[in-house]
């Protein structure tokens, strides 16, 4: 697998990929990996001539009260996983190379940006958007692969390369989940043992959503009570609420009764964590 850390560098050698016909599939990630990351990267590996992924921790994407510096770094773990799935490229720059001084350009992100994440996560989402726009124009991939867990960004992304005209198709993933249905995320790695059991009441309230859902239950605010409830369960450490919401899949405007496409999402402090989840919800 060949390490990169030069932007140019990177984009000279796909250019010439690209130039002799090779497809070129792409993995965004900001390390961390686990099995949601694998998975999209086995899809990768399959589906193209060379199957490239990032590693960066990118700065712009954390608010002043986010956890940048603890964020989980394990670069030479990462690299051994990426390698044995088969990855060809691994793009790794240093945060100087992707934002060099006098560096002011930025993605607005329009109204996707604005519910769920949004309000607790200002500027989260411009720096999302800025950075994969980056990513795309140096790797320079046909497809490139997001998981479902991050639901919101995978709208926003789509939605910017819709808008800009980007030439890269975006493929999202189901999420991948363990077997007690917590998903997968870097940040389960500072749940301590009571918080990771009461994090898995996220996944079962989401789960009781898809049930009533599928026995008829169309009222959204009968949904997001039903999760809301579920998730306040007593339990060992603190739960916190950030949101649940059901709102439209492609639009995330509010929804009163699902005749659409809708989506369940929430997002969780459990302890000092905040986690988030989904579920699609379609008639």
């Amino acid at each position: 697998m060949e390490i990169q850390r030069d932007p140019a560098a990177v984009r000279e050698l796909t250019g010439r990929l690209r130039a002799r016909g090779r497809r070129i599939g792409f993995v965004p990630t900001m390390g961390g990996l686990h099995e949601g990351h694998l998975s999209l990267m086995r899809r990768c590996r399959a589906e193209n001539d060379v199957a490239a992924w990032s590693l960066f921790v990118n700065p712009t994407q954390f608010g002043p009260r986010e956890d940048l510096a603890a964020y989980p770094r394990d670069a030479e773990g990462d690299m051994a996983k990426a390698l044995a799935i088969g990855m060809d490229l691994c793009f790794a720059p240093e945060a100087g190379a992707m934002y060099p001084p006098g560096f002011q350009t930025t993605v607005e992100v329009g109204l996707l940006g604005g519910p769920l994440c949004g309000p607790s996560r200002p500027g989260h989402f411009k720096g999302v958007a800025t950075v994969l726009c980056k990513l795309f124009h140096i790797v320079q991939p046909q497809v490139a692969y997001f998981g479902q867990k991050d639901y919101q960004q995978s709208l926003v992304v789509r939605r910017m390369v819709r808008d800009l005209d980007f030439a890269v198709e975006i493929v999202v993933l189901p999420t991948v989940r363990e077997a007690d249905g917590l998903a997968l995320s870097s940040r389960n790695a500072y749940l301590d043992p009571p918080a990771r059991q009461a994090a898995t009441t996220l996944s079962a309230a989401l789960r009781w959503a898809e049930a009533e859902f599928a026995r008829g239950e169309r009222r959204a605010a009968v949904l997001v009570d039903g999760i809301r409830r579920r998730i306040a369960a007593p339990a060992a450490v603190a739960v916190t609420i950030d949101y649940v919401e059901v709102r439209d899949a492609e639009t995330l405007e509010p929804i009163d009764r699902l005749n659409r496409p809708a989506v369940a999402a929430l997002a969780v402090k459990i302890g000092r964590t905040r986690l988030i989840d989904n579920a699609l919800l379609t008639p």
